[in-house]
């Protein structure tokens, strides 16, 4: 890869009007200059598409219409970006530092691999210096999965070259289509991934898996199919094996050194 790769950043919108802006400054502030920025929008009906278009040409490719859903929206995303690396940040979620994409970078430069994940923060929607949760993702270890291990989606950057050959997101799940692809590129075709030990991203407490009782009973019989849908045998006890894994979330806490955006 050479020196300066370019990272696509896909933001998925939907009236967001609430956080949009917070997301947006956090990409345009990084200080890496080789960024694409994409937004897709699902027809907003709120002011949401007033706050993306006041960034004229600072946002790469912005479209605004009807989909079938937040990974039909990531999809559209992924299809029309041309950078080297593709990561998605959903529009309530925002990168930690002014220099994530830098370190991401350097990363894709300087090691041989296909895909780069992070820690994350999980916040207060409000106040979000108050943090939530903590989630160290820790090194890559394959067997680890089948005890409920996986990627923070908001840090996973992915080569686009990976999507082109294992395929887009499933619309066929509701709220654990990252989940299917960190199972299928990962766990089944065992590509090279890498672990930067910082935290990348902040996100805003909440989620389309956790928004309901239902929606996390659903979240848990998808994660269950996510293993289906790749042919392979799903571990057992999956379904409470990953919520149980995310325990230690609740009580660890980072050291919080870096400048924060």
């Amino acid at each position: 890869m050479n020196s300066k790769p370019k990272i696509s950043v896909v933001t998925i919108s939907y009236n967001s009007s609430k956080t949009i802006r917070n997301t947006i400054e956090s990409v345009l502030s990084q200080d890496y200059e080789n960024i694409e920025y994409i937004i897709i929008d699902g027809k907003s009906t709120d002011s949401t598409t007033e706050i993306i278009r006041s960034y004229g040409d600072k946002i790469s490719y912005f479209i605004s219409e009807k989909d079938d859903g937040l990974y039909d929206a990531m999809n559209k995303g992924i299809r029309v970006a041309t950078g080297d690396v593709v990561g998605i940040l959903n529009s309530d979620d925002f990168y930690y530092t002014n220099h994530v994409i830098s370190d991401i970078a350097e990363m894709f430069v300087f090691n041989e691999t296909d895909a780069v994940y992070g820690d994350l923060l999980y916040v207060d929607t409000i106040d979000t210096d108050k943090i939530r949760r903590y989630w160290k993702s820790g090194e890559f270890v394959l067997k680890n999965m089948r005890k409920g291990w996986t990627v923070p989606h908001p840090t996973f950057f992915v080569k686009k070259e990976i999507y082109n050959r294992f395929g887009l997101y499933s619309i066929r799940l509701k709220s654990a289509s990252d989940y299917e692809m960190i199972i299928r590129l990962l766990y089944k075709n065992k590509i090279i991934v890498n672990y930067l030990p910082k935290i990348l991203v902040k996100m805003r407490i909440g989620g389309i898996s956790n928004y309901s009782i239902w929606n996390r009973l659903r979240g848990n019989n998808e994660d269950y199919l996510c293993w289906r849908m790749n042919g392979i045998n799903p571990p057992l006890f999956i379904r409470f094996k990953k919520p149980l894994s995310k325990l230690s979330q609740f009580f660890k806490r980072p050291n919080l050194y870096e400048k924060r955006f």
